[in-house]
C-alpha cells in the first residue's frame, strides 16, 4: 500500500477568488513505513498574500518570487502522487486548490490520477466527535512531539500527519503480524508462548460485554473514515 501525505500552504482561504498554493508538499509510506522520499516546493502564485494568510505560514511574497510557478513543478508532482492514496487533513480544502491549479493548465484533477483521498479531519471526527481535531490537539491527545512547529509550514505538516495517521490507525498492523507470528509458530491461539522461548506466559484478559461495544463502535468509526478499509474489520469478516 503506498500513501503520500500531503499539506499545502496557500495566499489565502478561498482558490474561488483565486487564491493560489504557494507550498506544497508530500512524503511517501509504503505499508505503515516511511520511506524517506518526498515532494517539496515552493511557488511564485503571481499575486498578493492576504495578512491573515501570512500570519499563519510567515511565508512572503519577496521570498517566492524566484521560485517556479505551479505549472514548472506540475508534472513532476503527478508523477510523484499518481497511483497512490492521497492523505491530508481537511482534504476538501487541499483538493479544491490542487484541482484549481490544474484547471489552469487544462489537467485532469487530483482524483483521476492518484488512487483514492483519504481525509484525517474527518476521520478525527469520527473517533474523537466534539473535540479539537486540528493537527495540534491530534498531536497532544496521541502524544506526538510537535514542539518544532511554531509556523505551518508544508513539508513539517505533512511528516506531523504521517505521524498522526499511525497513532490513529494502530493496532491494525500489530493484529496482521501477531496472527502471522502465531501461526508460523504453530500456535493458532494468541498468548501461548512456544516451547524453548525464553518470553514469559502472557495473562489474558477477556474483554467485558461493555468493551467490545466500544470497541464494535471504533471499527465502524474507521471503517467509515477509510471508505471500507478498516484491516480489522477485514479480518474478522474473512475469520
Amino acid at each position: 500500500m503506498r500513501q503520500i501525505f500531503l499539506d499545502t500552504e496557500t495566499t489565502g482561504l478561498e482558490h474561488k477568488l483565486g487564491h493560489r498554493i504557494i507550498e506544497i508538499a508530500g512524503v511517501e509510506m509504503r505499508n505503515r513505513r516511511l520511506t524517506n522520499r518526498h515532494f517539496h516546493s515552493y511557488l511564485n502564485p503571481e499575486r498578493d498574500i492576504d495578512a491573515g494568510a501570512l500570519s499563519v505560514h510567515g511565508i512572503s511574497r519577496e521570498f517566492l518570487l524566484d521560485k517556479p510557478r505551479f505549472a514548472d513543478i506540475a508534472a513532476e508532482f503527478l508523477g510523484f502522487v499518481r497511483d497512490a492514496e492521497l492523505v491530508i487533513h481537511n482534504a476538501v480544502f487541499d483538493v479544491g486548490f490542487l484541482n484549481a491549479e490544474l484547471t489552469r493548465l487544462n489537467m485532469a484533477p487530483v482524483e483521476e490520477v492518484c488512487a483514492g483521498i483519504c481525509d484525517t479531519l474527518r476521520m478525527a471526527k469520527d473517533l474523537h466527535p466534539g473535540k479539537k481535531n486540528n493537527l495540534n490537539a491530534l498531536c497532544d491527545r496521541y502524544g506526538i512531539d510537535n514542539s518544532h512547529r511554531t509556523l505551518h509550514g508544508a513539508l513539517l505538516d505533512a511528516e506531523i500527519l504521517a505521524e498522526v495517521y499511525l497513532a490513529m490507525t494502530r493496532g491494525q498492523e500489530s493484529l496482521i503480524i501477531d496472527l502471522g507470528d502465531d501461526k508460523a509458530n504453530g500456535n493458532e491461539t494468541a498468548g501461548i508462548t512456544p516451547a524453548g522461548s525464553q518470553c514469559r506466559a502472557q495473562l489474558i484478559r477477556r474483554a467485558s460485554p461493555e468493551e467490545i461495544i466500544l470497541h464494535e463502535q471504533l471499527l465502524a468509526a474507521i471503517d467509515q473514515a477509510s471508505k471500507g478499509q478498516c484491516l480489522w474489520l477485514q479480518i474478522e469478516n474473512n475469520s
